[in-house]
């Protein structure tokens, strides 16, 4: 039988996979596999995953998270765009952790930028995700599947800060506002280079999202992010500067800020989801 407890990889293995099928990671592609067992451990640990949870993996790459979720007895739907992985992980699976792991594990070789529908409905994403495009698949993911209600996923330390940011922090921006139209986001830990091959230039960090319901119901999420992107384009603009575009005009801009309770000399950096949402309703009743 195999020994559950050994099954996850670690570099020899990651590599002589890697070797079996010719592969050379790419930037493209954002490939940097874990290669370390206490770390892989260690996100599965932190996401709360546990037996009989559905979880969605982005960008599974060899298998490392996967046999993770595996071993804490959670189903995956793990999402591969690189084909050749993707043919690959459900024998890795079956080799190292058993028919009945592999069993609770479903290969989708797809885009997850383009992914709107799964087998299965989600309540988590657990994922080390791509970093060239980690924010848009979480917000894509998020948005798609309401189903899923807490997010662990690793990304570029940068990202992860950003991502995490409050309203008035130098690195609040556009990712900050729109992962909380989604939940509450918090920073989960830091991740060494180390644990990683190849290593990357980068250190990396976990990003935690729990579900909560959108701030007000009576604007939808496409019109609040309109508000964020043009808050945001020119950043240290005035509010009733920035969202002249999109309101038709300052004059217009200052008066929806106003009816939004907020002041026209703002800056988008100061302003929470509430207050964009806020300024998206004003906007939509003004417009009337």
């Amino acid at each position: 039988m195999t020994d559950p407890a050994g099954a996850l990889l670690g570099p020899a293995e990651v590599r002589a996979l890697a070797a079996e099928l010719g592969l050379r990671p790419t930037k493209t592609l954002g490939q940097n596999f874990v290669i370390d067992p206490n770390t892989v451990r260690r996100i599965v640990r932190v996401s709360g995953v546990g037996p009989g949870d559905v979880v969605v993996e982005v960008g599974p790459g060899l298998g490392s998270l996967t046999l993770g979720l595996l071993e804490a007895g959670a189903r995956v739907l793990a999402v591969e765009v690189d084909p050749a992985l993707a043919g690959r992980l459900a024998r890795t699976v079956r080799e190292r952790a058993g028919r009945r792991a592999a069993d609770r594990l479903t290969v989708l070789p797809a885009d997850a930028l383009r992914v709107t529908e799964l087998p299965e409905d989600p309540a988590a994403l657990v994922a080390n995700l791509p970093y060239n495009v980690s924010v848009p698949v979480l917000l894509h993911l998020l948005a798609s599947f309401p189903s899923i209600q807490r997010a662990l996923v690793m990304v570029q330390l940068e990202v992860a800060q950003r991502l995490a940011a409050e309203p008035g922090s130098r690195v609040y921006g556009v990712p900050s506002a729109k992962a909380r139209w989604f939940g509450e986001v918090r920073q989960a830990g830091l991740v060494g280079r180390s644990v990683f091959w190849p290593v990357p230039n980068v250190d990396s960090g976990l990003v935690g999202l729990v579900r909560t319901a959108p701030p007000r119901g009576d604007v939808t999420r496409e019109e609040v992010f309109a508000v964020i992107d043009a808050a945001f384009a020119q950043r240290r603009k005035m509010l009733r500067s920035a969202l002249a575009g999109w309101a038709g005009g300052a004059a217009r801009a200052a008066e929806v800020l106003v009816a939004a309770g907020l002041q026209p000399t703002l800056r988008g950096e100061a302003l929470g989801i509430a207050d964009f949402a806020a300024v998206a309703a004003a906007g939509r009743t003004i417009a009337r």
